[in-house]
């Protein structure tokens, strides 16, 4: 199979366009010959075709695709015949957040606050129907007109609904590692709180153009994920209000139990940093308990260690009779004349 190019036909579409292009795939807009429209194409490169994993991959990419329908999610769509491996998707007309915030750095709070909830109400509706994304990212945001959004690469995507032998080939090293949340850093699957930890990452980068971890390297990038607590916002942004300060710290909370449970409850808080679902302070309290905890734990666990080995010494030793004024000191020298 010959590398896709502008002017080919592949079945009825027309490519007319090179929208993008990266290690795996290129995408083009392309004329519908059959509905007289225009689309976007995604087709892959051809020596990745015959790869397995890279094919259940992408695969599973156009099932969700085709699955999901939402105005923030890009639709795939089903033409009339397929003679090789891609898949079509409406064309959309916008530009990628990341390119916006590369060209302004830092948004204005509310104009973030704005793209974070309208991911998150994406999310909500993904979550509901079995699927994770698990790379939410600028590059994989794309910025309406208006500000409207639309979520596309569902690449890494898990579908609850699909079935789970295909995980074991697609599981090392998956997602962005700035987006990345710990659990996935560690190789685990990840669930809703993983997608809530990717909001928290955006929204943060959004208001202050920086990111939470700051490592010379990938390496020291993935140990930070998993070993330290992000920057404070405020670090950066200390004009930022500490009620959204505490929203966005709670989503990248490293122990996902210590996260909102779901996108829904981040979308309120969002919609209302300062109510008391945002903070949760009981909720708060344990957490700050289980810090505690798993702080004294080992230095705990070896103390007692040595007091019952000290103990355990002390019992089975010989026991002898006490007695007092057992010291005798050597007798003196017979004194000189």
């Amino acid at each position: 199979m010959h590398e896709a190019s502008v002017g080919d036909k592949i079945d009825q579409y027309e490519l007319t366009e090179l929208l993008a292009r990266s290690g795996m795939a290129s995408i083009f807009k392309a004329a519908d010959t059959a509905t007289g429209g225009s689309v976007a194409i995604k087709i892959p490169h051809p020596h990745l075709e015959g790869d397995v994993v890279f094919y259940e991959r992408f695969r599973r990419e156009e099932l969700v695709g085709k699955r999901l329908d939402h105005p923030a999610i890009v639709k795939v769509l089903e033409p009339g015949q397929k003679s090789r491996m891609y898949f079509a998707m409406e064309l959309v007309e916008g530009r990628s957040l990341r390119a916006t915030m590369q060209e302004l750095r830092q948004l204005p709070v509310e104009r973030a606050l704005g793209i974070a909830r309208a991911v998150t109400d994406a999310l909500v509706y993904m979550h509901a129907h079995g699927v994770i994304h698990r790379d939410i990212k600028p590059e994989n945001i794309l910025l309406l007109a208006d500000d409207a959004i639309k979520i596309l690469d569902f690449g890494i995507a898990l579908d609850e609904s699909a079935r789970r032998l295909t995980w074991a080939g697609l599981s090392t090293t998956i997602g962005t590692p700035d987006y990345m949340a710990p659990e996935q850093v560690g190789g685990r699957r990840g669930d809703a709180r993983t997608d809530v930890y990717a909001v928290g990452m955006l929204l943060y980068e959004m208001i202050t153009g920086n990111l939470p971890f700051s490592a010379s390297n990938l390496h020291a990038l993935m140990r930070a994920k998993t070993s330290e607590d992000p920057q404070a916002a405020s670090y950066y942004l200390p004009t930022i209000d500490p009620a959204l300060e505490s929203v966005i710290m709670r989503a990248l909370a490293r122990d996902p139990r210590e996260r909102f449970d779901s996108a829904a409850e981040l979308l309120q808080a969002l919609r209302d940093p300062s109510s008391a679902a945002a903070h949760d302070p009981d909720a708060a309290r344990a957490r700050a308990r289980r810090r505690g905890l798993r702080r004294w734990a080992f230095p705990g666990a070896v103390v007692a260690l040595l007091v019952g080995l000290a103990t355990l010494v002390w019992l089975s030793g010989p026991k002898t009779q006490t007695k007092t004024n057992t010291y005798a000191p050597p007798p003196s020298a017979p004194r000189s004349r």
